[in-house]
Order: C-alpha cells, then sequence, then structure tokens
C-alpha cells in the first residue's frame, strides 16, 4: 500500500499508510471521539477546513450507504484513523469508506498512532496540518502547513451553504430519534442553510412543518415575504463572527418570528443580539458530551461537532438567559430570549448517529410555533416526557447543583 503524511505546523510527522484520493490537502487538524458514524462526519459540512482524526481505533467496518449522507458531498480535507477496516459487512452497505473518499477526493491515512496524535491536540490545541498522500517531500509539506489561515476569522459559510431556494422534500421514510410524522405539515418554516445536516430536515418535517432552504445571504425580506411561521438557522463551518450578513439578518427577523438555531446558528444568534464567541482550544467532537438543562436540571448525553463557543458574560450582559452548560468544561451550550419566542442550543438534538436525548427540543421548537412566545422550563419538561412516551431511549436524569 503507498505512503500517506501527516505533517502538523510544528513540524510533527506521522506516516502511514495512504487510501482514498491521491492528493494533497490540508485544513485544521481535530480529533472525534464518536465510536460510530464515521460517514455522518464526512459528510457534515460543519468539517469544512478541517482534517479530522478519529479516537476509536476500527474505521470502515459496516461501510457507507445514501442514507446516512448528512449533505450531498463531504467537505472535510482528509481523514485519520487507527485501522481502515479491509471489509464492509452490513445489509445497508452499499459501498466502502475508501471508495467514498476517492470518488470527493479527500485522502486518507492510517496506521498512525491516533491517540499520539489525539493527545498532541488535546494538550496543544487544534493546529493547522497538510495529509498527502502523493510523493512530496517533507520540507514542501510543512511549508504548505505553515501558510494555511488559521481558523479565526474565516468565514466558510458560502463555501457549503446552497446559493438556490429550495423546497425540502424528505427522501427518507424514517429519522433518527423519532416517528414517522403523525402530523400534517400545517406549519412552514424557513431554514437558513449555513451547512446545514440533512436529518435537522428530517426533524423539521417530523414536527409538522413545510420547510423552505433558503441561502445564507438570504435578506430579512428574501424572509418574511415567504410568510414563515418560524425561522431556524443550522449548523455551519468557519468562525462565527466572520459570517457578518446572517447576523444582520437574524437581528430583524428575530423580532418578527419564531426563531430556533443549533450550533453555528446558536453563535450567530447571540451575536445578533450583541453577545462575543471564542475559539475553543481543541473544540468539542464527538458524540459523549454531557449537557445538563438548567431549566429542567437534567443531564444530556449529546452530539457535538464545534470550535467556537459563546461567552458566557457576554450572554449575560445582553440578557439572554442560558438554559443549558457543557459538563466537561462549563461552556454555554443553550440560551432562550426571555421576550421574545427564541432560543438556540449550541449541541446537535438531531444527532445522526448518536443519542437522542435532546431530540425534545424540535417538539419545543413546535411550541413557540404554535403559541409565539418565550419558551419555558414548563415547555422543556412536556417536551422531554413527550420524548419518553414516544419509546426514544434517553440517558437523561435529573441531578441537583
Amino acid at each position: 500500500m503507498a505512503t500517506a503524511r501527516l505533517v502538523l505546523t510544528d513540524g510533527t510527522l506521522f506516516t502511514g499508510e495512504a487510501f482514498g484520493a491521491e492528493a494533497t490537502r490540508g485544513g485544521e487538524v481535530v480529533f472525534n471521539t464518536a465510536h460510530t458514524g464515521y460517514q455522518e462526519v464526512i459528510s457534515d459540512p460543519s468539517y469544512c477546513g478541517q482534517i479530522v482524526c478519529m479516537t476509536c481505533p476500527l474505521q470502515g467496518n459496516y461501510g457507507v450507504n445514501d442514507d446516512d449522507q448528512e449533505s450531498a458531498r463531504p467537505f472535510i480535507e482528509g481523514f485519520v484513523v487507527r485501522e481502515l477496516s479491509a471489509i464492509a459487512s452490513n445489509f445497508r452497505s452499499r459501498g466502502r469508506l475508501d471508495e467514498m473518499l476517492a470518488k470527493h477526493g479527500i485522502p486518507g491515512i492510517a496506521d498512525i498512532d491516533t491517540r499520539a496524535l489525539t493527545l498532541r491536540l488535546r494538550s496543544g490545541g487544534a493546529i493547522n496540518g497538510v495529509l498527502s498522500t502523493r510523493d512530496e517531500s517533507d520540507i514542501e509539506l510543512l511549508r504548505r502547513a505553515r501558510e494555511l489561515p488559521p481558523m479565526t476569522g474565516r468565514d466558510l459559510v458560502r463555501q457549503v451553504a446552497t446559493s438556490k431556494i429550495v423546497e425540502w422534500q424528505s427522501g427518507f421514510d424514517g429519522v433518527y430519534g423519532a416517528n414517522p410524522p403523525d402530523r400534517p405539515a400545517d406549519k412552514h418554516v424557513v431554514a437558513l442553510d449555513c451547512g446545514m445536516k440533512r436529518n435537522i430536515l428530517r426533524h423539521l418535517v417530523h414536527i409538522g412543518c413545510r420547510v423552505t432552504i433558503l441561502p445564507p445571504t438570504a435578506l430579512y425580506g428574501d424572509i418574511l415575504e415567504r410568510e414563515p411561521d418560524g425561522v431556524f438557522v443550522s449548523n455551519g463551518p468557519g468562525d462565527p463572527a466572520a459570517v457578518l450578513h446572517v447576523q444582520y439578518t437574524l437581528r430583524e427577523v428575530a423580532t418578527k418570528v419564531p426563531v430556533f438555531g443549533i450550533c453555528l446558528g446558536h453563535q450567530l444568534l447571540a451575536l445578533a443580539f450583541g453577545a462575543e464567541t471564542y475559539k475553543l482550544k481543541f473544540g468539542h467532537h464527538g458524540y459523549n458530551h454531557p449537557v445538563k438543562n438548567l431549566l429542567t436540571e437534567r443531564v444530556e448525553i449529546t452530539s457535538q461537532n464545534h470550535g467556537f463557543a459563546v461567552s458566557e458574560r457576554s450572554l449575560q450582559e445582553i440578557g439572554l438567559e442560558q438554559t443549558h452548560v457543557n459538563l466537561n468544561d462549563g461552556s454555554v451550550e443553550g440560551f432562550r430570549h426571555r421576550e421574545l419566542p427564541l432560543f438556540a442550543v449550541q449541541y446537535h438534538p438531531e444527532a445522526a448517529p448518536g443519542p437522542h436525548d435532546a431530540a425534545y427540543l424540535f417538539d419545543c421548537f413546535r411550541t413557540i410555533l404554535d403559541e409565539r412566545r418565550p419558551l419555558n422550563a414548563d415547555d422543556m419538561r412536556t417536551a422531554q416526557q413527550a420524548l419518553a412516551a414516544r419509546g426514544v431511549a434517553t440517558t437523561g436524569k435529573k441531578v441537583s447543583g
């Protein structure tokens, strides 16, 4: 098998076996702690501009398929694994992981010490690097790595978002963490696509919404002329502070209709109201992050993928109420507006894959669509109980302190 190399800007070199495409690509190197879900990770647009290292040793063992794609194509720069499975064994499999990467021009490296790389990122923070499956000198790869721009200040939304207006038509008869829709699509939601995962759209359909997807360049008038019952702001890549055009739009829209934001959408809504964001040392990437709901006092095990966070201090200064906190590092994981029907979370309630503890938040969105008032603690408790009644397994428990 051909040789591949991963070179970090501090001069660290990892040499392993090449798979995927014959290519040289660079980006911010991050690690993901998920045990499954490599296809969803690769196809999540929020990873645009990043090389992803999976901490779980074996990858590719159950293959890939069309239903698990979270976007039309992958946007990651490279994929790093300890061991690439020689077989893809699953009744849903329609291809192999290495074939998927090769199709989209993405290089991969296997048979390296991913634990050493993860410890480097955990201790020193996310760092730029170049992954190459070509015959290029180490010095040249290091030079290219050091010329890469930092993630801070980069607006990557336009690279991954749609440029068209799309009426969403689900091609998948089901949704992770929810049953098929049991109500007609009697609400119209405009979804601002900043790099949106498909399972978010499936959840919106599940709560009885007809969804119109608009590009992030949509203006205040473009949104309101469609007479939506509410607006959803999606996840996406890059530095939220650099995505000024969406912030300006949200500032106007939020006073007119109910709004729900996830991940980058959470950050953009906070910025639109005057809060601040900052770069996390190594980000949150995985499906096992504990988050406490401060309103219901329940802990959720959540799916996460972000490198920036909202400043708690700045959130308090502008009067937005924090609703969720990360139990690993104390960072802000959600907030609500006290006077407007608006709330947002930093993590991914749609999961895909991952624990379904937070799927109740889509029911909370339905509540503010129906009643057009601020979300409260009783709304969240009711939604959590409804999730349990549907038979969706969760790990959440009520805690004190």
